[in-house]
Formats: structure tokens, sequence, C-alpha cells
């Protein structure tokens, strides 16, 4: 009986409409990461601190600072179900803004590997 209830319950719980889509984590080497972040319309976030924003930033970035108390509250104004582009200094603090961001819902996050160090190295070349 007991064999019988789980198999049960396994077919129940491995149904596809049971199934939770998982969120993506892109990590994009920085050309592709260009290529992508030309759209017009995409959510597209520097969590760096304020200072460093200012003192250089990707063109068309939003600066929402990850290690504020209101980071969480401010990234609601996002859409969910849409790509979510951002970026840190190193990919440090972007890698642990995507996996918190994952939880909060957000279906698809697309980080810069090697944040903007990289991506300022990518463009001298």
């Amino acid at each position: 009986m007991k064999k019988l209830m789980f198999v049960l319950l396994f077919s129940i719980v491995s149904l596809p409409g049971f199934a939770q889509e998982e969120p993506q984590i892109k990590v994009l080497e920085p050309a592709e990461f260009k290529q992508q972040i030309t759209e017009d319309s995409i959510q597209f976030i520097d969590v760096r601190t304020p200072e460093e924003y200012k003192a250089g930033s990707i063109e068309g970035a939003e600066n929402i600072d990850f290690l504020a108390d209101d980071f969480f509250k401010n990234m609601e104004k996002f859409d969910k179900e849409e790509p979510l582009y951002l970026y840190c200094r190193s990919g440090n603090r972007s890698a642990k803004a995507s996996a918190r961001l994952s939880e909060m819902g957000f279906k698809q996050i697309i980080d810069l590997k090697g944040g903007y160090k990289a991506w300022k190295d990518f463009a001298e070349k």
C-alpha cells in the first residue's frame, strides 16, 4: 500500500501541469551582453553604489544599489516576466543579486560576466 501511495504521489507531482518553471540566470561575456542590450525597452540595472555609477557606467543602465536597504523594494517596479539585465563592478554583487532576484520571482536574469571592469576592458579593445 505504501508503495502504491508513493507511486501515485510521485505521478501527481511529476505531471507537467504541476511543474514549476525554473528561473534562468545567464552570465554573458561582454560581447554577447552588448548585443543584447541594444534594444530600447530593456530592463537594465547597474547594482553598484551611486559613487561607482557616477565614476562610469554602461549607457542605458539604471542605478539601483544592491547594498542599499531598499534594493528589493526598488526592484518591485520591474516586470518579473521580462528579461532583466544587470551588472556590478566585477560580477560578485550581480551574482548575489541574481540569486536573490530569482527568489523574488524574476524569470530571466542576464548578468555581465566580469562586471564593469570586464566591460571597460572589452570596450578598450
